[in-house]
């Protein structure tokens, strides 16, 4: 697994494991989205709501490949971050994955767990034979950590999505072959 910084460790779960730590999961989402994270939902996110997400979320691991990854910071073993790599599921696009929810407790950023975490999500693409990755983001500090890590800037769609807040906000493709 990818490697983590000092205090912290990257894990993979699988569906039962999903489903185990799915309040710790809602407690990520809901704190990203308190902090204006668009990645969804909207402002008051219900804790209910988000647990259901990641009930959902493990029913469809067990089924379309994905890979849920989580940043545990070592001394409590809670859950700080995490991210998806979602097989692209088409026929056509056997090599070919999506990048999503990299999300991190406010709390804990600005230690590396970002970029732990998307290495992490590359190498379960690169063990599941994918060669290409996409991902969208409306954050200026995510499109730095991706620009840092090789990830190639394709464009941006404005006005693609709401911000938590209800503003409208763009969205910024990019690509990583593997």
């Amino acid at each position: 697994m990818s490697k983590a910084p000092q205090g912290y460790s990257i894990r993979r779960l699988d569906a039962k494991s999903i489903r185990a730590a799915a309040s710790e999961l809602a407690d990520v989402l809901v704190d990203c989205v308190e902090g204006g994270a668009s990645v969804s939902f909207m402002s008051g996110l219900d804790r209910k709501k988000a647990y259901r997400f990641w009930m959902d979320v493990a029913d469809r691991a067990e089924t379309d490949g994905r890979a849920v990854l989580v940043a545990v910071r070592a001394a409590d073993r809670k859950i700080v971050g995490t991210v998806q790599m979602i097989p692209a599921g088409y026929e056509n696009q056997p090599h070919r994955a999506d990048v999503a929810k990299m999300l991190v407790l406010r709390a804990e950023r600005r230690r590396g767990l970002g970029a732990a975490l998307m290495r992490a999500a590359e190498a379960a693409a690169a063990e599941a034979g994918k060669t290409l990755l996409t991902l969208d983001t409306a954050s200026d500090d995510a499109e730095r950590l991706y620009a840092s890590l090789g990830w190639t800037r394709v464009g941006l769609i404005p006005n693609y999505a709401l911000n938590p807040d209800g503003s409208s906000c763009d969205t910024v493709i990019f690509f990583k072959a593997l």
